[in-house]
């Protein structure tokens, strides 16, 4: 199996999708409110980091990969504060600022003792009221062309905003099938509307919404799944994470391949694991790594990152010593 770790230094990898920007509220339980049956917090801090595509960016940052984030981003405090959060391994040439753009913003309050760790309370989403423009979907296109001849990898994160369209999915294809490069795809609710890519890794309930079935804990039903989206999608491969049940790795004329899950399964946290496992993915298949070995990798990488808490990456240090510690 590929080292990662080792390979994926200085890969060059263009995520194009939807930027938003995850904001946790920390706070210390303090009483019961009288006004209603809810909980007092005091307030101790706010943090800002990455989430969506740019959770995608920073975990190929993280593994040691060079990203080039093609994307729209509000020219308001979330947009300003989300840019800051960016990792180094990011560039910034790819952020795009329409005016009347507003950045997506997921608010989750977290509340805790001093000795305790925070649980999320609840979460308060802000999406961009703006429509995007067939002007915004021309710069997010030239912006993602200019990028890709000198990329290893793309990846695709559509998180529903309209930014990732299945017509931007035709055009990197093609651009990338001239390079001879992997393009991968995470669509939360598109993603049988993208084909002739190269792989793509939805988790089961989002394969069960998108073909209209139930797979639980039928071998038989996983197995029809996964050939019916590899055959709607044409896609080299297709890897459905299971949660606790790992994952299954489907290719056009070879046997499925079922993994166990990596670790413990105490999670933490689950919130942006997607991202990490696409990108580890996505490194692996630009290193040259087989589906099934970067699935591997990325299995590796996902029961790491949701031992963590809030939108995390994994560094390409501690994927390493997993690695080794087999």
């Amino acid at each position: 199996m590929t080292d990662l770790p080792g390979t994926a230094a200085g890969l060059r990898v263009v995520v194009i999708g939807d930027l938003i920007a995850d904001e946790y509220i920390l706070g210390r339980v303090a009483r019961v409110s009288r006004e209603a049956p809810v909980l007092i917090l005091e307030y101790s801090a706010t943090q800002v980091v990455p989430g969506g595509a740019g959770n995608a960016a920073a975990n190929v940052a993280a593994l040691g990969g060079r990203v080039t984030l093609v994307t729209l981003v509000g020219r308001d405090d979330a947009g300003r504060r989300v840019r800051e959060a960016l990792p180094p391994g990011v560039s910034r040439r790819g952020l795009l600022t329409p005016a009347g753009f507003q950045t997506p913003v997921k608010t989750r309050i977290l509340a805790g003792g001093v000795h305790s760790a925070k649980q999320q309370v609840v979460r308060i989403d802000r999406t961009s009221p703006s429509r995007i423009t067939a002007s915004d979907r021309a710069a997010i296109l030239k912006a993602a062309l200019k990028a890709i001849p000198s990329a290893d990898a793309v990846l695709m994160s559509d998180y529903g905003s309209g930014i990732v369209t299945p017509a931007l999915g035709r055009a990197v294809g093609a651009a990338a099938r001239r390079r001879g490069i992997p393009v991968l795809v995470d669509s939360r609710y598109a993603l049988t509307k993208f084909r002739g890519l190269t792989a793509c890794a939805p988790n089961e309930s989002e394969v069960e919404a998108a073909l209209g079935v139930n797979i639980s804990d039928s071998p038989r039903a996983l197995e029809a799944a996964g050939r019916a989206l590899l055959a709607q999608t044409r896609m080299r491969a297709v890897i459905i994470t299971r949660g606790s049940r790992g994952m299954a790795v489907f290719e056009p004329d070879q046997p499925t391949v079922h993994l166990s899950i990596y670790g413990s399964d105490e999670i933490a946290d689950v919130t942006g694991a997607g991202d990490t496992v696409m990108a580890a993915l996505t490194l692996a298949m630009a290193a040259g790594a087989s589906a099934a070995d970067a699935a591997r990798m990325a299995n590796v990488a996902g029961g790491l990152v949701v031992m963590k808490r809030g939108t995390a990456t994994v560094s390409a240090a501690e994927l390493s010593r997993a690695l080794a510690n087999g």
